[in-house]
């Protein structure tokens, strides 16, 4: 059997403990995480976080990981829990996979082209709305990122799930109608128009009430007289 390319992520195991536990793992530079699926009992573990952002940053969707020294089996990220100021990875899933078995997994969508596109150029905004998409392939297909081209969008355009095209092999998960993204008028150009549209109806308000007033005017300057 040829030799895997994926990054091998060299962990230790560990202890279940409380969130204390993992508290002072962080403190160390450690990041705690689990390993589960694949028919067989979940392992926690522990990795230096130095070592995961550099696997995480040269993988792809699969990961060779290796527990204690042992023989390396292929996992893919789960869920990778952050840090809400710094960003930092703080707990990090990871499911056992068979690369002869298609699992579901997410992945980023990429809008290519906006500069482009007809409705930006002309001032409009694009509204990114979802963001990852959820697909189902084998381990080794899953891509890295989704992209699509919005270069031919107009002010007014919206692009559904049905409109993303995914790679050979890869299916897209999720409701056809779901909205990707869509180019709305300028805010600016929307509120002139609305104030316009508040002042034309003033302005068509206001003779009724000028002639009102100028009868009133002429009386007063009747009976002055």
């Amino acid at each position: 059997m040829p030799a895997s390319r994926n990054p091998v992520l060299n962990v230790s195991s560990r202890e279940v403990g409380g969130s204390r536990a993992a508290r002072r793992l962080r403190r160390q530079g450690q990041v705690p995480g689990i390993v589960y699926g694949g028919g067989e009992t979940p392992i926690a573990f522990q990795i230096p976080a130095r070592d995961l952002r550099h696997a995480l940053a040269e993988a792809g969707a699969v990961l060779d990981l290796s527990i204690d020294g042992g023989r390396p089996s292929p996992v893919v990220v789960k869920e990778l829990a952050r840090h809400p100021v710094n960003g930092d990875t703080v707990h990090v899933d990871l499911l056992r996979v068979r690369m002869d078995r298609a699992i579901q997994a997410t992945v980023v969508l990429e809008l290519t082209g906006a500069e482009e596109a007809p409705g930006v150029r002309e001032g409009g905004i694009l509204e990114h709305v979802t963001r990852e998409l959820t697909i189902e392939a084998l381990p080794g297909d899953i891509p890295d990122v989704l992209q699509h081209d919005v270069s031919a969008m107009a002010i007014g355009d919206t692009l559904t799930l049905e409109a993303i095209t995914a790679p050979a092999n890869v299916q897209i998960v999720g409701d056809p109608e779901t909205v990707v993204a869509t180019i709305t008028p300028p805010r600016l150009q929307t509120e002139a128009e609305t104030e316009i549209e508040q002042e034309t109806e003033l302005v068509g308000e206001a003779p009724a009430v000028e002639e009102e007033g100028a009868g009133e005017g002429g009386e007063a300057a009747e009976a002055a007289e």
